[in-house]
């Protein structure tokens, strides 16, 4: 509780009181203005199918709050230590997704440590090197794994030889192709594979469709985009 105290207490540091209302609603403004181009680079640089408003509205927020924290600071040893305190008690309840999410968490953060400290430059500079940085790479698609563009469900009767029926529609249509799953389903009577493919740049969905369907009896075939952060994109 004296670390809390040590917070609130009147009074405060000298350097703390140097503080204007001026210089913290500069502060702010910065922070906001700067936080509003990171979250339209995250927006604009996003993959997949998992971006959320709130995560963007967080950032804002967090480069907003630890400015306002540092202000309070303001070189008070004792009182960085009880903000520190108090702050390790919180427990967040949501876990972040990609690393990608967390590094923007970081960015956040080192923006509003550079504006917090009044390096107004340092703050620029950073949000503009490496939101310039993050465009590019996305832009260019620097170290892409190799990955499926789509998801293929096939489902064919027992008499169907899969590795026979479908080889030449593959190879015409598709670059490479993987199996997956091979699953017993309709209580035994079918079975569905299900394959990792990836399209030829002139190749058309529909007719990769159309075709595996001639060849497995007019079964059902399903052909599902894959998400680039590794998940199946919903129906």
């Amino acid at each position: 509780m004296d670390m809390l105290n040590q917070i609130f207490q009147p009074g405060g540091s000298p350097a703390a009181e140097r503080a204007a209302p001026a210089d913290i609603v500069a502060a702010l403004a910065v922070a906001f203005g700067l936080m509003l181009a990171v979250g339209v680079v995250y927006q604009r640089t996003h993959r997949g199918h998992k971006y959320t408003q709130d995560y963007v509205h967080m950032l804002v927020m967090l480069g907003m709050l630890v400015t306002v924290v540092i202000m309070g600071i303001a070189g008070d040893a004792s009182r960085a230590f009880g903000i520190f305190a108090a702050f390790s008690i919180i427990r967040f309840r949501r876990s972040v997704a990609a690393a990608r999410d967390l590094a923007f968490i970081f960015l956040a953060m080192a923006v509003g440590l550079a504006t917090g400290s009044g390096e107004y430059a340092l703050a620029v500079l950073t949000a503009v090197m490496v939101s310039a940085a993050v465009i590019v790479i996305a832009r260019l698609d620097l170290f892409a794994p190799q990955r499926p563009s789509h998801i293929l469900y096939v489902r064919v009767t027992q008499d169907i030889d899969h590795t026979r029926v479908f080889h030449e529609v593959f190879e015409r249509l598709l670059e490479r192709h993987t199996l997956l799953a091979v699953e017993s389903v309709q209580a035994g009577l079918m079975t569905e594979l299900s394959y990792a493919v990836q399209l030829r740049p002139d190749a058309d969905p529909l007719k990769l469709v159309s075709e595996v369907q001639a060849r497995n009896g007019n079964n059902r075939v399903r052909l599902r985009t894959f998400d680039v952060q590794g998940d199946l994109d919903d129906d």
